[in-house]
């Protein structure tokens, strides 16, 4: 065999694969490798601080990205109002404050007011970056790519702002492992002063709107507090012209660096709208519905569908009451009916019509039961991680709540005192409902005696949503669990300790003895629970007065214990015992004196 004819390469050329083991920010292109694992022919180009910038930027998450190519926004005629006061705020760069958090309910139309601004601001070139979250997507339900994206944003305005960032990058190579404070001064505010300061931008016509949407889709209460933080210490404190734009559910992170009681972080830098309280979007989704529905109507085969009669007005209102002034209710409608198989007349009456009892099998409102089981689910892990809450059922506990709010548990209580009765410590709903401030408030309503506190639903539709376990699935919980509950708390309070022997308590008692388990009556029996009653009814007579209808629920909870002992449980002997207290309660019921008016109370005595 002759010699070969491979030319060997140039010493400087040859290397074994372990070449460069120091090197950084490089890109190697058309390498070879010969059977001895030697290096040649390569060309060795430095990867620009750009480049990579570009590797960690989230391109979903931009206002005009292909997979938000369906992103809602407001139609013409809509939120005129709300979206005035935005867009002027993010116009007036001399307005003192420059931070606005618009905060709201879940499906108040936060994103489509937020895609509607970023298109505006696009069109006046005044939009500096934008970044939509979205807990769906893992390229953007975090902070690792955030502070990149809007540097990249930025960067493409302006040549030498894009240059000044790409160093920094080469500079630094590990910036994006670094905390978000960091990488926001590396990134953002040192490249951007650094090029104003040498007069390769002018700050004062530089697109200034920084926009970010659904801050709690991101994942982690911590990480959205940082990012918040961040925004305060790299935005704000520096003199740059930025007018921030952030658009969240209330949730902790956002809610607690707003608050003016404590006073928290943000309060005095950031102009706060409230979207669900400060703008009713009533008539608004009125004509959302009137004009998307006659549009579906006008393009459909059905011709029931194009009479100027469809829909009703009759419809309409039901679906706006049904919305409780919440976009995401009407979008589902519209987006339900105008599916293709199937009429739009027909598939309106629906979920007009709709109800989970009447066996239907279809799920017209599953996109909003899927954004209410999200949002409870989560709010179930984080509270039931939190060890002084371990072993409460917080799916039990709001579903008590809410049947307390309007009467279902058979009568209404303030959130305070109903605490006590499902054995929540004082403020404890406060607790309960904290990331839950998306669907449900808390507000104070004038009583006859005191202002009370009563706990409301921004969605009509979640109420039912609760009620419905063809809806809730999984996390569904029956009016008798909650029942069973009350009544067994009511009866441990009473045995345990000197409970006050007040209505709540015996009303439970009284009006639900179907609901109480028979071992609890049982024990409550053998175990003095009736004489302590009597001990704490003695010292409520010394001190001068009775509640009738304390006798009222005092007669029923024992007369039906009696019944239930004797002729269900078999238990003759304490059917006895608590028929002795009976006897005696009603013998100083007539002691008392009480006027014939009264008597209707007291049937059983």
């Amino acid at each position: 065999m002759g010699p070969s004819n491979a030319r060997t390469p140039p010493a400087e050329h040859t290397s074994t694969m372990s070449m460069f083991p120091h090197a950084q920010n490089f890109r190697v292109d058309k390498m070879r490798v010969n059977s001895s694992q030697n290096v040649y022919n390569t060309q060795v180009t430095r990867m620009n601080g750009w480049d990579k910038l570009l590797d960690h930027v989230a391109s979903n998450a931009l206002h005009d990205s292909r997979a938000r190519f369906d992103a809602p926004k407001c139609d013409e005629d809509t939120r005129v109002e709300v979206t005035k006061e935005l867009v002027d705020w993010i116009q007036d760069r001399g307005a003192p404050q420059r931070l606005l958090c618009m905060t709201g309910a879940a499906g108040a139309g936060k994103s489509a007011l937020q895609q509607t601004v970023a298109e505006r601001c696009s069109h006046s070139n005044t939009l500096g970056s934008a970044f939509f979250f979205s807990a769906g997507d893992p390229t953007r339900n975090n902070l690792s790519r955030i502070v990149p994206t809007i540097a990249c944003q930025l960067g493409l305005h302006n040549p030498a702002l894009r240059d000044a960032i790409g160093k920094a990058v080469e500079d630094n190579s590990l910036i994006f492992t670094k905390k978000i404070e960091i990488q926001m001064d590396t990134l953002v505010v040192a490249p951007f002063k650094r090029v104003c300061a040498s007069g390769e931008l002018d700050s004062d016509s530089f697109p200034h709107a920084i926009l970010i949407d659904g801050l709690d889709e991101c994942s982690g209460e911590d990480n959205q507090d940082e990012l918040l933080s961040a925004i305060k210490h790299c935005l704000l404190n520096n003199d740059l012209p930025f007018r921030i734009f952030i658009a969240s559910r209330p949730e902790w992170a956002i809610r607690t660096a707003l608050d003016s009681d404590p006073e928290g972080y943000l309060y005095r830098l950031a102009y706060h709208i409230k979207l669900s309280d400060m703008y009713d979007a009533t008539g608004d989704i009125r004509r959302y519905l009137w004009t998307r529905l006659r549009g579906i109507g006008s393009r459909s085969r059905d011709r029931r569908a194009q009479s100027p009669q469809w829909p009703t007005e009759e419809d309409i209102e039901k679906l706006v009451a049904a919305a409780s002034g919440q976009f995401v209710y009407a979008a589902t409608v519209v987006k339900y009916v105008s599916e293709r198989r199937g009429s739009p007349v027909d598939r309106l009456r629906t979920i007009i019509n709709w109800t989970p009892e009447g066996g239907q099998q279809t799920r017209p409102l599953e996109l909003l039961d899927i954004l209410y089981r999200n949002i409870l689910s989560n709010a179930k892990e984080l509270y039931e991680a939190v060890d002084t809450n371990r072993g409460r059922d917080f799916l039990l506990l709001i579903r008590a709540h809410q049947m307390n709010s309007d009467f279902l548990a058979g009568a209404q209580y303030s959130t305070r005192a109903f605490d006590e009765i499902i054995s929540l410590e004082e403020g404890g709903h406060q607790v309960l409902f904290s990331d839950l401030h998306s669907l449900v408030f808390v507000c104070q309503s004038p009583a006859w005696v005191e202002v009370r506190e009563e706990m409301k639903f921004y969605h009509l539709s979640f109420f039912e949503f609760l009620d419905s376990e063809f809806r809730a699935q999984h996390l569904f919980v029956s009016e008798r669990r909650v029942r069973q509950y009350l009544v067994g708390s009511c009866l441990q309070k009473l045995l345990q300790y000197e409970a006050f022997l007040d209505e709540p308590l015996v009303y439970y008692c009284g009006d639900q003895t179907t609901y109480v388990d028979d071992l609890r009556l049982i024990d409550f029996t053998r175990n003095n629970g009736w004489g302590r009653i009597d001990e704490r009814l003695s010292s409520h007579i010394e001190r001068g007065y009775v509640d009738p209808q304390v006798w009222h629920e005092l007669a029923r909870f024992t007369s039906d214990t009696i019944k239930h002992l004797n002729d269900e449980l078999h238990e003759c002997k304490l059917a006895v015992i608590v028929k002795s207290y009976f006897d005696k309660w009603k013998e100083r019921y007539h002691q008392e004196g009480f006027t014939e008016s009264r008597e209707e109370y007291l049937a059983d005595f």
